[in-house]
């Protein structure tokens, strides 16, 4: 059986929810780098694998996924490994909200307004990077209200709602401003320094 593929970037935020998954799950896989910023463009073999020229793209046995929510649902399901997605319907409601509202809430201000613009502007806008920090600030309060006590946001059981809060804060604490906002919120402090000691987060 060929290894899974894995279509995409190491620099991207998605990208490395699937991989961070696909560690999670100790699957044996393969980055195939993709550049969707080269000058060259995107390949056109590319959009055979995503239509829309995004990443990640994945592939497992001639069986082709994009999207990162539906592909780290399939790695989740379709190997063996501990289980990612809780069982009892509320929770696994809560995963799929707290994973939702990241997507909705969190990547683009947290990434883009603040840690990119940031990182690689050479005069960053300092009121877009305001605004971002501000709607940071409503995420993890938010984050915190929804999660469970214990080691993780929804308890015992890691999930793919604490892959994909890892990959997006994780950008988010490349900047100053990042680390220092969430040193307010304790809880999501412990939360995160326990992550960053997995194994899967080094690898991914």
């Amino acid at each position: 059986m060929a290894k899974p593929l894995l279509y995409g970037a190491h620099y991207s935020v998605y990208v490395r929810i699937a991989r961070l998954a696909l560690e999670e799950k100790g699957v044996d896989y393969e980055l195939v780098p993709l550049d969707i910023f080269a000058a060259e463009g995107i390949p056109s073999w590319y959009l055979e694998h995503h239509p829309f020229g995004r990443i990640p793209a994945f592939e497992h046995d001639g069986f082709r996924l994009f999207e990162t929510g539906a592909i780290a649902r399939y790695v989740d399901e379709a190997f063996d490994g501990p289980v990612l997605q809780p069982t009892q319907a509320r929770s696994r409601a809560r995963m799929n909200q707290i994973i939702g509202l990241l997507d909705a809430y969190a990547y683009r201000p947290m990434v883009w307004d603040v840690a990119v613009e940031r990182l690689e502007k050479a005069a960053p806008d300092e009121a877009l990077i305001a605004r971002g920090i501000s709607q940071a600030e409503t995420v993890l309060r938010t984050l915190v209200s929804l999660s469970t006590p214990g080691p993780w946001l929804l308890g015992d059981q890691l999930t793919l709602a604490d892959l994909h809060a890892a990959s997006i804060i994780g950008y988010f604490l490349k900047v100053a401003e990042g680390r220092k906002l969430l040193a307010h919120f304790s809880d999501l402090q412990d939360w995160w320094d326990r992550i960053v000691r997995r194994a899967s987060f080094s690898n991914g």
